[in-house]
Order: C-alpha cells, then structure tokens, then sequence
C-alpha cells in the first residue's frame, strides 16, 4: 500500500457490527453482582456507543445509585473479563458489510478500524467475526495517548495504517465519530442504524447511509475531496 491508496476508517461498534445485545449482557452481569436491576436492552442501544466507563456509569445512574472512580476503575476491569469470554455470542456484522469490503478491496481501497473501545477487546472482536485480516489497522481508546474525538487518535490510525489524510475518509454512527473526523478535516459518512441518541442526519455529516450497499455511492461523492 502506497499513502495514496484511499483509505476507509470504520468505527465499529454500531457501524461495521452490532454489537450491543452482548455489551448489555456484560452491564448486566456487573449490575447483578453490584445487586443492582438490570438495564433495559432498548434503554441501554444509545448508551453503548460512549465507551465501556461511560455504560457503566449511566447503568448504575439509572439504577439511582453513584459510583466512585476507584469503584468504576474496579468494574471496567471486571466489564472487560466478562465481555471478552463473551464477545461474540450475539454481535454480527452488519448486513452487505463483507460485500461492500470486498467491492472496495477491488478497487484498490484498504481499511483501518479507529474505535473507543480498548483495543485488546477490539482485537478479538474482530478476529471472531473474522475480518480482522482485512484491516490495516485496527487502533482502540487505549492505543495512543488520545482517543476519538481528538483528531490525533484519527490521524494516528491513519498513519498507523499507512495512509494519508488526503486520501481518507471517516464511517461512523455518532456524534464523537462526526466530530473526530471534522476535527481532523476529513470528509465524513454516518450510518443511521447505529447507537446514537441523537439522529444522525442532525449532527452535519456529509452523507448518511442507511445499509451497506449505499456506502459506494457516498464514498465516489465524497471521493473528489479525499
């Protein structure tokens, strides 16, 4: 790969899979050994896209209850074992996601995965759903010294997969994923069946798609500007 290969940077959660029926099981667990309800599934989609911490925190928030960051550092420890012997037992790929990777491999494009889930988890996430080999690069919030929505965490990936932010562009399902990307100057597509709780269309990206097989068109629109 050459830097002037174009380059597609994918989010994960919520963009290439679906994987929030497992990250709602994980909080649930935690809640269960806190002796603490469980999180509705429907409540908890929207919640997932913010990071392993951030679930944690807005679980037991709408159980009534606080938790200190020592606390919270404790059961982010013990989320991330549970999840990652659990990793993949409901998540999926999105539909037309191999399709459309493989119409783009075709045509000279390559792939980086920039997330905020941790890396390690991202990692093994990937392998079992086995794609991980498709991708340049595949960098978590723990991976550099920033994560999304610094611009650093973006252009980093990027170089990390050899490619050029002139030849980049962003697909995501949030508003951190849209501004990662505005912060870093690059052009921006946003899948609307991601976890947000705030429709895309609103946050200003410059396509939204709503499957897969659309991602061609929005990508040669933007392509000129890449």
């Amino acid at each position: 790969m050459t830097a002037n290969n174009p380059l597609l940077v994918f989010d994960l959660d919520g963009t290439l899979a679906d994987t929030a029926d497992d990250l709602v099981a994980t909080l649930n667990a935690i809640m269960a050994n806190e002796g603490a309800p469980p999180v509705a599934n429907a409540e908890a989609r929207n919640m997932v896209g913010l990071g392993a911490r951030k679930l944690i925190q807005l679980g037991f928030g709408a159980a009534g209850r606080t938790v200190s960051p020592e606390r919270l550092e404790e059961l982010f420890a013990e989320y991330l074992d549970i999840y990652e012997a659990n990793i993949a037992v409901h998540t999926k790929l999105y539909p037309g996601v191999l399709a459309s990777l493989d119409r783009f491999a075709g045509a000279g494009y390559r792939f980086a995965v920039c997330t905020n889930k941790s890396e390690r988890p991202a990692l093994k996430l990937m392998n079992a759903l086995g794609v991980s080999n498709r991708f340049r690069a595949i960098c978590g919030q723990d991976t550099f010294a920033w994560c999304k929505p610094d611009a650093r965490a973006l252009r980093a990936t990027i170089e990390k997969a050899g490619g050029d932010p002139a030849h980049a562009i962003m697909i995501g399902d949030s508003k951190t994923d849209i501004e990662t990307a505005k912060n870093a100057g690059l052009p921006v597509i946003a899948v609307d069946f991601g976890y947000t709780d705030i429709p895309v269309r609103e946050l200003g990206p410059d396509r939204v798609i709503s499957h897969f097989d659309e991602l061609w068109g929005a990508v040669a629109e933007l392509r000129p500007r890449a």
